[in-house]
C-alpha cells in the first residue's frame, strides 16, 4: 500500500504557526510517501518511477536488515533502517499466554531529485500508522531531517513502553512460579528472555546509527535540528539501560528459581532415599528366613513379621536423628 502525505503551514488566530498534514494524490516535492508491505508491481515502482537505487531498494525489503545509515554519493539518496519493536505473531511465540515482542525493519528514504522523504515497511508499523492519523505532532514533511528524528523518537519511545510491559507481564508470571513450579510458566519465561535480546541488540544499533547522524556528515543538520537530535539519543540511551536493567533481573531471578528447583530435587531425592532404606530392611529378614538353615522361630510368620516392623521403626528412628541425609 502507498500513500502520500504533505504538511502545509498555516497561521493560527495568535499569529502562531500551525502544521497540517494530510494526504495528496500522488508523490510531489516536500510530500512523505509511505510504503507498507509492498508488493511486486509496487516494489518496481520504487526503482523505476521514484528512482531509488537497486540496492536500497534491496535493502529495505530485507528483514532482517539492521539499523544503519548510509549514503550514495552518486544519486545523494539517504538510506536510514531502524528497527521498531512489535509483538511477535501468536503463531510463531513459545506461549500464547503472553505477549511477545520481536522488532523488524523501518526503512526511510531521503531522495533529493524528487525532493521527497520514503519511508518503507514490510510489516504494519505503529509508528507509522501514528504519523499517518497525526497522534505525532508539529511533524514537517518539507524538514526531511527533522521527520527523521521524530521518527526516531517516537520509536525509542515506543521501545520504553513495550519494556514496561515486557516487565509487568514478567512480574506476573514471577509470582505464579512462587505458587507453583510449572513448566507453563517456565516456558512463559523463554519468551520474555528472547524479547529482551531482540531489544538490547535493536537499541544498540540504533545508538550507533544516531552517533552517526550526529556527526552531520551524511545528513546535515540544523540547530534546531540538534535539541530533537539530543533528545532522542537521551531516550534511546534510557530504553538501554531499562533493557539491561531487566535483563540483569531477569538472569538473576532464573537463577534463583533454578537453585530453588535443585533444592527441590534434592528434598524429592532425600526422601526417596529414606523409603528406599527402610523397606530394605523387611527385605532383608524375610530373605534370611527364607533360607534354608535353621533360624530362631522360623515355625512361625508371626516372629519375623514383628522383627521387621521393629527394625524398620528402628531404622526410621535413627534416620532422623542422626540427621544422615539432610
Amino acid at each position: 500500500m502507498i500513500e502520500c502525505f504533505k504538511t502545509t503551514v498555516e497561521e493560527d488566530e495568535s499569529g502562531e504557526k500551525v502544521f497540517l498534514t494530510s494526504r495528496v494524490a500522488g508523490p510531489c516535492p516536500g510530500c512523505w510517501v509511505s510504503v507498507v508491505a509492498p508488493t511486486k508491481r509496487e516494489r518496481a515502482w520504487m526503482q523505476n518511477e521514484m528512482g531509488v537505487i537497486p540496492d536500497f531498494v534491496a535493502s529495505a525489503l530485507d528483514d532482517e536488515e539492521s539499523s544503519r545509515i548510509e549514503r550514495d554519493d552518486e544519486t545523494r539518496q539517504v538510506l536510514v533502517i531502524v528497527d521498531c519493536p512489535f509483538v511477535e505473531d501468536k503463531s510463531e511465540a513459545e506461549s500464547t499466554s503472553i505477549v511477545q515482542y520481536d522488532t523488524h525493519p523501518l526503512a526511510v528514504l531521503f531522495l533529493p531529485e524528487k525532493d521527497l522523504v520514503m519511508t518503507v515497511s514490510l510489516k504494519e508499523n505503529w509508528t507509522v500508522s501514528a504519523l499517518e492519523s497525526g497522534r505525532v505532532r508539529d511533524i514537517n514533511t518539507t524538514q526531511r531531517t527533522r521527520f527523521l528524528l521524530q521518527i526516531l523518537l517516537h520509536i525509542s519511545k515506543r521501545y520504553q513502553i513495550d519494556l514496561r510491559s515486557v516487565n509487568r507481564q514478567f512480574r506476573e508470571n514471577e509470582r505464579e512460579l512462587r505458587r507453583s513450579m510449572r513448566n507453563e510458566e517456565l516456558i512463559k519465561m523463554l519468551g520474555f528472555e528472547k524479547s529482551l535480546v531482540y531489544f538490547s541488540t535493536s537499541l544498540k544499533a540504533l545508538d550507533t546509527t544516531i552517533q552517526r547522524i550526529s556527526y552531520g556528515r551524511i545528513l546535515k543538520l540544523y540547530d534546531e535540528d540538534r535539541d530533537l537530535l539530543n533528545d532522542t539519543s537521551v531516550e534511546v540511551k534510557q530504553a538501554i539501560e531499562m533493557c539491561e536493567i531487566y535483563t540483569q533481573v531477569y538472569n538473576e531471578t532464573m537463577e534463583t528459581f533454578g537453585s530453588i528447583i535443585n533444592n527441590n530435587l534434592n528434598l524429592t531425592m532425600r526422601t526417596l532415599a529414606i523409603i528406599t532404606l527402610v523397606l530394605s530392611v523387611p527385605t532383608t529378614v524375610f530373605s534370611f528366613y527364607g533360607m534354608n538353615t535353621g533360624l530362631p522361630m522360623d515355625e512361625t510368620w508371626v516372629f519375623p513379621v514383628i522383627l521387621s516392623l521393629a527394625l524398620s521403626v528402628f531404622a526410621t528412628f535413627w534416620i532422623l536423628k542422626s540427621r544422615v541425609l539432610r
